[in-house]
């Protein structure tokens, strides 16, 4: 297990990164605690340990969630509640972030609708052997209009601290790269195209991971409290 334990931490060089972040994010608490961003802390370490679980399931025996051999290493459930997790809660952050209270009512409609998605996938695709492809993709879909709608408004504002040191920004910004990218691959995955094709696309995702974190642990570096609105 060592060394499969060693090559998987090797081949997913972005998990550290969680750790990395959420260390930043405790040290830097005081200047969001009592932002809708205070619960942001538990979801970074909610990521990490979604990761560790998976390894452990995937490469120790001793944790398992099925007694069948033929799915013992079978983790894909606890992936597929993350995403539902991660998607609700930071629809309920931008819900409370942004002004306008049509785009309010409209986070509120949308976040109804994801749920609904995900339902319909776990009813037409087992969610305990399966990822919840389709519903991942409304949901990064879902997203990627949220935190655009989120950039429009404050492109609109008269701001009294200028946007950079803004924590939210900054989260938003890093959301956006990710989730701009991950329903373009999951389609192309989906399309079920050449090996040769889709090895190319991985890379791709692992990176915009880790771009992600990067510009999250940046912004929790650079923000101001008083410039988070």
């Amino acid at each position: 297990m060592p060394t499969e334990l060693l090559d998987y931490l090797t081949e997913h060089f972005y998990v550290p990164l969680y750790l990395v972040t959420w260390i930043v994010a405790i040290v830097r608490y005081r200047r969001y605690f009592d932002t809708p961003l205070k619960y942001f802390p538990m979801i970074i370490i909610y990521t990490f340990f979604t990761e560790l679980l998976g390894v452990l399931i995937k490469y120790n025996n001793n944790f398992q969630f099925f007694s069948d051999g033929r799915y013992a290493w079978h983790n894909v459930i606890i992936y597929n509640v993350y995403q539902l997790v991660f998607f609700i809660f930071f629809f309920g952050v931008y819900q409370k972030v942004l002004h306008n209270q049509s785009l309010k009512k409209q986070i509120g409609y949308l976040m109804g609708i994801c749920g609904l998605v995900y339902l319909v996938n776990a009813i037409a695709y087992n969610p305990l052997h399966n990822q919840m492809t389709y519903a991942h993709i409304i949901g990064s879909v879902i997203m990627v209009y949220i935190v655009l709608s989120y950039f429009r408004e404050k492109q609109l504002e008269q701001l009294p601290q200028p946007l950079k040191y803004n924590l939210m920004f900054w989260v938003s910004t890093g959301i956006l790269v990710f989730y701009s990218l991950f329903p373009i691959i999951s389609t192309i995955y989906l399309l079920d195209l050449n090996i040769g094709v889709q090895v190319y696309f991985r890379p791709l995702l692992l990176t915009a991971i880790a771009l992600m974190y990067i510009i999250i642990i940046f912004g929790l570096l650079i923000s101001k409290r008083k410039a988070f609105r």
